[in-house]
């Protein structure tokens, strides 16, 4: 059985909810991601959310907000998805099927050891499974 922590890339970065999209964006640029999990330090670290690198740019600069004083907290919408680090591959692409998402944070013993991105399903599909997982993700 392949699992969510076979495919998923290692080394996921965190972000608090009151840290500005700036620095967001500066985090984003360094580990060469386009998301991060954001975490609310009231809150005992919980995932409160995902910020993308989307978010800052059509929620922020395109409305003509500041990102030096927006805060990732601002952004955070709806009840972040993760998947547990020992769910099957098949449970990995039905939640990031079922709720349209391009990313999924994975979870081991309520931490985050590591991300799941497109870029890491298209690795270990077969190309009919790939496309269908692009038609379900992205259609409609």
């Amino acid at each position: 059985m392949t699992t969510a922590k076979d495919i998923m890339t290692r080394g996921a970065q965190w972000i608090p909810l009151t840290e500005t999209l700036d620095r967001a964006a500066q985090m984003m640029r360094d580990h060469e991601v386009g998301a991060l999990p954001v975490s609310d330090p009231n809150h005992d670290d919980r995932m409160c959310g995902i910020i993308t690198d989307r978010d800052i740019v059509v929620k922020c600069v395109a409305e003509g907000h500041d990102p030096a004083r927006v805060t990732c907290g601002d952004l955070c919408e709806g009840t972040p998805r993760w998947i547990d680090a020992g769910s099957d591959v098949s449970v990995v692409l039905r939640e990031m099927e079922d709720h349209r998402i391009k990313r999924l944070p994975v979870i081991e013993d309520k931490r985050m050891i590591g991300m799941i991105s497109e870029a890491d399903i298209a690795r270990h599909l077969t190309d009919d499974q790939l496309a269908e997982f692009v038609h379900r993700v992205y259609a409609g």
